[in-house]
C-alpha cells in the first residue's frame, strides 16, 4: 500500500504547461529511503564525523579557497572552470513542467524511470488537472517534459497513475549504456533453440507462480534483522546521544490558469507551437527559492554502508 502523502510538504510549487494551458501543481516525493544509513561516529566522544577536503597526493587537508573545479578531458589534462563560469551555465529555473510531446505509455523502456514525484493540483487547478489525467488515459500517453528542480535540468514522463499523475524524472539517453557488447540469447523461441514443449512447461511454470502485486508482502530483510538489533539494544539501555545539525527547507509558488475551454481552443488552432507556449498568459509563477528537496535528502554528514 502506498504511504500517504496528506501531511507531506510541497518540494515544488509551479505549473505543468502544454499548449497554452497552465495547470497550478506542487510536486510531493513519491518515494521515501528506506535503507540504512550508519552514521560516522566518534567512538570516544560520540561526535558526528563528516568529510574532509584531503590533498589526495600529499595527504593534507586544504582549504576551500584553495579548491577549483576540473573537467578531466584526457587521463591527467584537466580544464578549470571557474564558480563564474559554471553558474552561467546553469539552467534557466522556470517553475514550470514544460511538456514537448506526448508518446505511447508503452515507448518508454523501464531502464530510463529514475525517481518519481507526486503532482497534486492546486489553486484551483484541479479540473484542469483531471481533464489531462483522463486524456492521457484515453489516449493511453504520456507526457514527455523537461522540468528544473534545484539547478539541474530534468527529463521527465507525465504518467497518470490512478487519482494521480506522477512525474517520473527520466535518464538521459547518454546514460544508459548500450548493450550491444553484451551476449544475449537471440529473440524468438526458435531462434534460441527452444521447442514447444520446454515453452509451454515454463509457461505453466510462470502461470503456477503468479499471483497479484502485493508491495506490502515484501520485506527488505537486512534492514528488519538490523532494526530488530537496534530495538533490542534501545530496550536494554545501549544507546548514545548524538545532537545532529537542523535544516530548512524552500517554499515554491503557485501559477494561474485561464478559462479552459479558451485555451484548449487556442491551443488546437495553434498547434500547441511553442512560440504561443511561450507567450505570457495570465500572472507568471513568482521566481522563488528553487526546490531543495534533493540536497536535504542527502543529509549533511551521512555515508552509506
Amino acid at each position: 500500500m502506498a504511504t500517504s502523502t496528506a501531511s507531506s510538504r510541497a518540494l515544488w510549487k509551479g505549473a505543468i504547461s502544454f499548449g497554452l494551458v497552465h495547470i497550478p501543481v506542487a510536486l510531493h516525493s513519491a518515494t521515501s529511503e528506506q535503507g540504512l544509513d550508519f552514521d560516522w561516529l566518534d567512538k570516544r566522544t560520540m561526535d558526528p564525523v563528516g568529510y574532509k577536503r584531503v590533498n589526495k597526493k600529499t595527504g593534507k587537508e586544504i582549504e576551500r579557497e584553495n579548491i577549483v573545479k576540473g573537467i578531466e578531458y584526457e587521463d591527467g589534462h584537466y580544464v578549470i572552470l571557474s564558480e563564474k563560469e559554471i553558474a552561467a551555465a546553469y539552467p534557466k529555473t522556470t517553475q514550470t513542467i514544460e511538456i514537448e510531446m506526448f508518446v505511447p505509455a508503452t515507448d518508454i523502456p523501464f531502464v530510463y524511470l529514475e525517481r518519481p514525484y507526486y503532482i497534486v493540483p492546486i489553486n484551483k487547478g484541479a479540473k484542469v488537472y483531471a481533464l489531462l489525467r483522463e486524456a492521457l488515459l484515453k489516449t493511453r500517453r504520456v507526457g514527455i517534459a523537461r522540468v528544473v528542480i534545484q539547478t539541474k535540468q530534468h527529463l521527465a514522463a507525465l504518467v497518470p497513475s490512478g487519482p494521480a499523475l506522477v512525474l517520473n524524472l527520466l535518464r538521459w539517453g547518454d546514460e544508459i549504456r548500450s548493450w550491444e557488447n553484451l551476449s544475449f540469447p537471440p529473440e524468438g523461441a526458435e531462434e534460441a533453440g527452444i521447442n514447444e514443449k520446454e515453452l509451454k512447461m515454463a509457461e505453466q511454470l510462470v502461470m503456477d507462480m503468479s499471483g497479484k502485486w502485493r508491495p506490502e508482502d515484501f520485506r527488505d530483510s537486512f534492514k528488519t534483522e538490523v532494526m530488530k538489533l537496534v530495538h533490542e539494544k534501545v530496550e536494554t539501555g545501549d544507546i548514545e546521544t548524538v545532537i545532529q545539525p537542523e535544516e530548512s527547507e524552500g517554499r515554491g509558488s503557485g501559477a494561474q490558469i485561464l478559462d479552459l475551454t479558451e485555451l484548449l481552443q487556442r491551443s488546437l488552432k495553434k498547434g500547441g507551437g511553442k512560440e504561443e507556449r511561450e507567450k505570457p498568459l495570465g500572472r507568471k509563477s513568482a521566481k522563488t527559492g528553487p526546490d531543495r528537496a534533493e540536497a536535504a535528502a542527502k543529509g549533511a554528514h551521512k555515508r552509506r554502508a
